[in-house]
């Protein structure tokens, strides 16, 4: 009879916590102290207040990999690389001149004239818009384009973005932030 009401006592316990909220984590920020914080800062691997895009924009599908680079050329203006991948033999790989613009940063496609658009980081996400104007079709061979293209921070830091390789239209891997 014991075990009976214990096992019912634990149950009501166990149901009764379901019902409780989740408690709540929002004062509980960024442990700034912490030395993996720390290392990560130094090395500008994370960077929460970012000001600028330079950095490592990537993310990798079952398609293949979608990389961007971004670094400094000149006072509020970064040179950029992007590749997207959509399958073994069909890719899409353009650069340019990025500036700040309001909230986000006007992007200025090489090789294209009149084709920029603005372009958002949201949740540490770069994002282009879904469409892209008719002028930028010469960006990307084939059926493929860069609408819509989202992607994910990888890194804050210069060097990172100088090191990025990036397979060219030829398919040689290239450093093209590296200079």
């Amino acid at each position: 009879m014991r075990r009976a009401k214990l096992a019912l006592v634990l149950g009501i316990l166990l149901i009764g916590g379901c019902e409780r909220p989740a408690p709540d984590r929002s004062g509980q920020g960024i442990d700034a102290d912490s030395p993996l914080e720390i290392a990560a800062r130094e090395r500008r691997v994370v960077n929460p207040d970012a000001e600028t895009p330079v950095g490592v924009f990537e993310r990798s599908h079952d398609l293949g990999r979608d990389a961007m680079c971004v670094v400094p050329d000149g006072p509020g203006q970064w040179r950029f690389a992007v590749t997207a991948a959509f399958g073994t033999t069909l890719s899409c790989s353009a650069s340019g001149t990025m500036a700040r613009e309001g909230e986000g940063w006007r992007m200025r496609f090489a090789g294209a004239e009149d084709c920029d658009v603005l372009v958002r980081e949201e949740e540490e996400e770069l994002r282009l818009p879904g469409s892209l104007p008719p002028q930028c079709k010469k960006l990307c061979p084939a059926r493929v384009s860069l609408s819509g293209l989202r992607l994910p921070r990888a890194s804050w830091s210069v060097d990172d973005a100088r090191g990025l390789q990036i397979r060219d239209r030829q398919g040689n891997m290239q450093q093209p932030c590296g200079v």
